[in-house]
């Protein structure tokens, strides 16, 4: 059989099409040059960013959205570089992400040419899979292994790099058939070990989180617990794989945990962790379920085997993908009159009493009430908002005062990186382009990938970004104010007018100082979005000192004098009294 000759780009670009590619993010380059001439009349969506690290959340957001790889193109060198933090958020959080890479020619390498990087040594430790195609006919195989390696077992990101000289190479080789995921699934043995375990339980309670999930998998895991009546809680920036205002939804596992839910995973004595890797954020700095042996009996379900073990010595480990497992535990045969019966009532009445106005904003004196512009927001959102955020203390007020509505309602990266929240969204309703989409920004977290919104005026992504303005990189003065109060150095920061900015951008734009502000600015934003399918920024002005929900800077700054007060009088008498003892 014969094939035509195509050059390498165009091979690239069919093989994209196979797999069943619809939309790719990037930065153009001259790395690349036939791929992009490739992509122009292919009927893929090839969305252009301003910045690479935009670029490569936006796609991190697609593989969060969709199930499918997040494509990515950037040239080489500093677009690389750029293109970095987001590989590193979508392995963390174990998204599925393919970033390809104009690389110099194969004539070139190795000399330090203009740009050059080993891509291999670079991303070794941040992907899955990094490799580097050097023969056009081999595009096709590479391709396929690419999807195969992001999408199968612990899903995540592959890197590989394009020799610009290849790209251009003429080849008569034939294409190869759409990838296939493939995760392993529970045994029955193993179902029956569980359901053992949930027998002979007191206080057990449900864990979900990670990636890889479905709609399916999570009526399927709702199922589970509603039969069994377990009380299910979500990991650390995996809020919305069970619909918050769902009976059995007790709160999320993670920074700023409600003490009463963190009381309730430490004294569980089956603990059915579904998904997640169990990271340092979602177990309290490896406190709330401690490492490597924790004090409840631990059933991890993860889609990897090299997870499975690698950090706890679970009593049960069962490698799978989340639509399996979840399917066989909902037709598992429930636990009847269970000893725990009404503790899921209980616990949700922990977490209404958790979401209460904070008492910050009990007395009225302060003009911005937080807590209320929350509940404006789910008052006035449709109940599948999708909410995305970044980096930043400012995330606490979604985190824990907003309802969100299930199965593809979250966008935030469990990486912890700061400028995720703009590209997130602005990919969030490029994606889906009906859903409402409101951004969670801080003022440091917005300016570094706040570029993005070109790229939404670009392509009528009709986003609203609520920018939180307290003139300051708020998480580190927090801390700067715990461990050296009083002495503020390096976290205060020098606005621009964000509002105005976003009207130069073509967007609407207002600023918020009052609480009673907000509600009708919010309304004026979702109708200017939804008739002018532009994205519109709130700018909330508000006191710096209301750093969290529990506790104000100036709180956090006197805590702190009071402890170093009493180890100084401490160490003195210490001093005092080993002066004494050697004067008798």
């Amino acid at each position: 059989m014969t094939h035509p000759s195509r050059s390498g780009g165009q091979i690239l670009v069919d093989a994209l099409k196979i797999h069943g590619v619809d939309t790719a993010f990037g930065v153009p380059g001259e790395s690349y040059l036939d791929v992009l001439d490739a992509l122009h009349e292919s009927g893929i969506r090839f969305v252009i960013n301003r910045q690479e690290g935009g670029a490569a959340f936006m796609a991190d957001a697609y593989g969060k959205m969709t199930g499918k790889p997040g494509i990515c193109f950037v040239t080489r060198g500093p677009g690389a570089t750029n293109a970095s933090i987001g590989v590193h958020t979508a392995y963390q959080d174990s998204t599925p992400m393919i970033l390809f890479i104009g690389q110099v020619g194969g004539d070139f390498i190795d000399r330090e040419a203009f740009q050059e990087v080993d891509y291999r040594r670079m991303y070794g430790q941040m992907a899955k899979w990094v490799a580097q195609i050097d023969r056009a006919e081999r595009i096709p195989e590479y391709l396929a292994r690419a999807f195969q390696v992001a999408t199968s077992g612990r899903q995540g990101p592959v890197v590989l790099a394009l020799p610009e000289d290849m790209l251009v190479a003429q080849a008569a080789v034939p294409d190869l058939r759409r990838y296939q995921p493939v995760q392993a699934s529970p045994s029955q043995a193993q179902i029956d070990t569980l359901r053992g375990m949930l027998a002979t339980a007191r206080h057990p309670l449900l864990l979900l989180g990670g990636s890889g999930w479905t709609e399916r998998a999570c009526a399927d895991i709702a199922r589970f617990a509603e039969a069994n009546r377990l009380p299910v809680a979500c990991a650390f920036r995996y809020q919305d794989l069970l619909d918050n205002d769902h009976p059995h939804y007790i709160g999320d596992v993670g920074i700023g945990i409600n003490p009463k839910l963190a009381a309730r995973v430490k004294a569980a004595d089956v603990l059915i962790a579904v998904g997640p890797r169990l990271g340092e954020m979602t177990t309290g700095g490896y406190t709330v379920i401690e490492a490597p042996l924790p004090r409840q009996r631990l059933v991890h379900i993860h889609a990897s085997m090299e997870e499975l073990g690698s950090v706890y010595q679970a009593e049960l480990m069962i490698a799978s993908g989340m639509p399996q497992a979840a399917a066989m535990l909902a037709a598992m045969a429930p636990i009847e009159a269970p000893a725990w019966d009404g503790s899921v009532a209980d616990a949700k009445e922990e977490l209404r009493a958790w979401q209460e106005r904070p008492a910050i904003f009990q007395d009225g004196q302060a003009p911005l009430d937080l807590w209320q512009v929350v509940r404006d927001i789910d008052a006035l959102a449709p109940h599948d908002v999708i909410v995305t955020n970044g980096a930043g203390n400012y995330a606490t007020w979604a985190h824990r005062f907003h309802r969100y509505g299930g199965m593809r309602t979250q966008l935030a990266p469990t990486s912890g990186a700061m400028g995720y929240s703009v590209p997130a969204g602005v990919a969030a309703k490029i994606v889906d382009p009906e859903r409402t989409v409101i951004t969670f920004a801080g003022d440091g977290e917005f300016m570094m990938n706040g570029q993005e919104l070109a790229t939404a005026v670009q392509y009528g992504a009709g986003l609203i970004v609520i920018v939180f303005n307290n003139r300051m990189f708020g998480t580190i003065r927090m801390h700067q104010e715990r461990e050296y109060p009083g002495r503020v150095s390096g976290t205060d920061l020098e606005n621009p007018d964000f509002a105005a900015l976003a009207q130069a951008y073509g967007g609407h734009g207002e600023i918020v100082e009052r609480t009673a502000q907000f509600a009708p600015a919010l309304q004026r934003a979702l109708a200017f979005t939804r008739e002018r399918k532009l994205p519109a920024v709130i700018e909330l002005r508000y006191d710096g000192n209301l750093i969290t929900p529990g506790a104000t800077l100036e709180t956090i700054r006197g805590n702190a004098e009071k402890e170093k007060a009493a180890r100084a009088g401490h160490a003195e008498h210490a001093e005092h009294a080993e002066t004494s003892a050697k004067t008798s």
